[in-house]
């Protein structure tokens, strides 16, 4: 991305410091009766870190999702990776990634950042077109997430898939027709392929695939959200290799 991005929430800046992305100017609650804010003011003084202590009202008019909690950041661009910064990442393990193939809801796309980051998971592979931006609702929904995982962006995922193919990598398609994830051996070197909101994955991205999965329903709503399907996927995903590991 070319411009900062305004960081809101105690999460959402500390997890910037914890990354080392750099903070340009903070703007923190004046009254902080509960002191819920004195660790974030004294990692901006030790970092030499301008800030300014303002009034409620004054965040409520600066913040752009309304959930500041007592501090806005401006911090520098988050930058895109290279796809050899995945494999970097994954050295001597089997690669496992995420491709979001047309996720378009920031809430979505920050939800699947978090999960992929927290259930190990080496890379993120998105479309240049046709995918969320790297905004400050991505940012927050990540949880800061999106500062310790390699976000790759690439103009044509069908082209990727055929290049990843011949590392190996096998691809595994979200779908509501697919196997029941359970029943497939999903161990290896593997990337989770999530499709839009409304629509799926599309159709030449899923003939690329090797494998179909569905999440097993029995309830009365017959689908799931794309960031709570792709969690209970890749959890099955992450046993098996767990599972695999201990043999």
């Amino acid at each position: 991305m070319d411009e900062g991005l305004q960081l809101e929430g105690k999460n959402a800046v500390r997890e910037a410091f914890a990354a080392g992305i750099p903070i340009q100017r903070l703007w923190f609650l004046k009254h902080d009766e509960k002191g819920a804010l004195t660790g974030l003011k004294k990692q901006a003084a030790d970092r030499g870190i301008p800030y300014k202590e303002t009034d409620r009202a004054s965040l409520d008019r600066m913040s752009k999702t309304g959930h500041h909690q007592g501090v806005i950041a401006m911090s520098a661009p988050v930058a895109f990776s290279e796809m050899e910064d995945i494999f970097a990442r994954a050295g001597s393990e089997d690669p496992f990634l995420f491709l979001l193939d047309g996720i378009e809801d920031p809430h979505n796309f920050g939800a699947i950042i978090r999960t992929a980051e927290a259930l190990g998971a080496h890379g993120i592979i998105v479309a240049k077109d046709r995918s969320a931006p790297l905004t400050e609702a991505v940012v927050r929904a990540s949880a800061g997430a999106v500062h310790h995982i390699p976000i790759v962006r690439v103009t044509n995922l069908v082209r990727t898939m055929d290049e990843l193919k011949k590392r190996p990598l096998w691809f595994v398609c979200a779908d509501m027709d697919g196997e029941p994830v359970f029943r497939l051996s999903l161990t290896g070197p593997v990337c989770l392929v999530i499709g839009n909101e409304g629509h799926g994955v599309s159709r030449l991205v899923k003939e690329h695939c090797d494998f179909t999965a569905s999440v097993p329903m029995s309830g009365k709503i017959a689908s799931l959200n794309a960031s709570v399907a792709a969690g209970i996927l890749a959890a099955e995903i992450v046993r098996q290799r767990m599972s695999e590991a201990k043999k």
